[in-house]
């Protein structure tokens, strides 16, 4: 079957094979975080965005292909309970937005706009997204064959964009962020993978736009 990136927690994982990268998208409790393994299909080198929670999954899903860099999209708690467990058991460079950096137990550099992460041969580019919290992070792969993807943390999911807790200056911040840096600069087929349920693209979310300003959340 193909992927269609609607995981459950204690469900299997789903994975997209493109050229260069595999994507393993994988649910975890008990919030339902999603975390996402991905691998070079070249190199086999591996990261990991939001190492949630679940760490002995987590680290079979990793295998023992290792781990060479997990990033943390924010400072949430539910975003990185397994974060100092993965970290320990493989390794790896835990990479996270300097304004979010000490709210996490573990974080060997930072990561800021524009900055790239390596994955093998590919690179991800750094987003920085301000509003869910001050150091939110997306990772956009841009596939040379094929679309965009664009991995978004709890700053933008099908229908709108992430809580920002009834405080309007960061939704603001945030809804501007989004709409200048991903909707103003992506194509409509560009594919997001959000910190929490389904997947959809941003031509599927674009009309709603002045929707989600006017509500303010």
């Amino acid at each position: 079957m193909s992927y269609q990136g609607d995981v459950t927690p204690g469900g299997p994982p789903d994975v997209r094979e493109l050229d260069a990268l595999t994507i393993t998208k994988v649910a975890v409790g008990p919030m339902a975080n999603n975390a996402y393994l991905l691998r070079c299909r070249r190199t086999g080198e591996q990261v990991l965005v939001d190492a949630a929670n679940e760490a002995p999954r987590l680290l079979e899903l990793i295998g023992p292909a290792g781990l060479t860099t997990v990033v943390t999209t924010h400072q949430h708690m539910d975003h990185w309970v397994a974060l100092e467990e993965t970290v320990a058991a493989t390794g790896a460079g835990s990479l996270a937005h300097p304004a979010d950096a000490d709210g996490l137990p573990v974080v060997t550099a930072t990561i800021d706009e524009g900055d790239r992460v390596r994955v093998g041969e590919s690179d991800l580019e750094v987003v920085h997204l301000v509003g869910h919290t001050p150091g939110s992070v997306a990772l956009l792969y841009r596939d040379p064959g094929g679309i965009p993807h664009l991995f978004t943390g709890d700053a933008l999911f099908p229908g709108g964009v992430g809580n920002t807790r009834g405080d309007r200056q960061a939704f603001e911040s945030l809804i501007g962020d989004v709409q200048r840096k991903l909707f103003d600069r992506l194509p409509d087929d560009t594919w997001f993978y959000p910190g929490h349920g389904r997947d959809s693209t941003l031509g599927t979310e674009r009309p709603s736009l002045p929707q989600w300003r006017a509500r303010g959340w």
